[in-house]
């Protein structure tokens, strides 16, 4: 066996989702590259400047964009948001709170609630058997 064989590796895809950035927004170095389970490890613990900046100012995949502001994935795309936005984008958002956002927010709480509520019963009923 030889030493590339036993280096785990991951495409420039799976290593931007796992630091929460958009791809196309990286560098090209990056983009084109495979990155090692210790080079994304190093990544995290100390971003470089280009990873700080697209941490702090995106563009965002919808993922981060869906979590900063509180919504689900297809609630984004429900209110027509497709494209990864800002952080500036993002806080515009939150501040004119379209009502499609107002919905989507209420649709994901109501989910959380449903979610404790069933995880909560579930402990219940394992409880009462124990």
């Amino acid at each position: 066996m030889s030493a590339h064989q036993t280096v785990q590796t991951m495409k420039p895809a799976t290593a931007a989702k796992k630091l929460g950035v958009y791809l196309p927004a990286t560098p090209a170095a990056f983009q084109e590259g495979v990155v090692s389970r210790a080079e994304l490890d190093e990544l995290q613990a100390n971003p470089p400047e280009w990873l700080r900046e697209l941490r702090a100012n995106g563009p965002h995949p919808r993922p981060v964009v869906a979590s900063r502001l509180g919504v689900s994935i297809a609630g984004l795309a429900r209110g027509g948001v497709t494209e990864p936005l800002t952080t500036e984008q993002i806080e515009e958002l939150r501040r004119e709170l379209p009502e499609w956002l107002e919905k989507e927010r209420a649709t994901q709480a109501e989910v959380r609630k449903e979610t404790v509520r069933l995880k909560n019963l579930k402990r219940e009923k394992e409880s009462g058997q124990g």
